[in-house]
């Protein structure tokens, strides 16, 4: 069978916004085929379907969108995932 999924990401160093890389990437069989990364600041594709969707998408809401999961998704969690990592130490 074939299987699709995606996975968000949140790297970081610190719980400053600086610190932080948010990525989103999109998988068609075991394959990444496009990628979001807040430091690149857009998609990119790695397949030929990847990158005609990156075009699209970069050219639309869908990249606006993302841009702004850095601060909504990731800067907003990171202070718990710090605090957890440090009472488990």
């Amino acid at each position: 069978g074939f299987r699709y999924y995606m996975v968000n990401n949140c790297e970081f160093n610190s719980s400053k916004l600086n610190d932080i890389e948010y990525t989103e990437s999109y998988y068609y069989n075991k394959l990444e085929y496009i990628r979001f990364s807040s430091s690149v600041g857009k998609y990119v594709g790695y397949t030929e379907h990847g990158i005609k969707n990156a075009e699209r998408w970069n050219n639309g809401p869908e990249v606006i969108s993302r841009r702004a999961e850095k601060e909504r998704y990731c800067f907003r969690n990171v202070g718990n995932d710090v605090e957890a990592a440090l009472t488990k130490s």
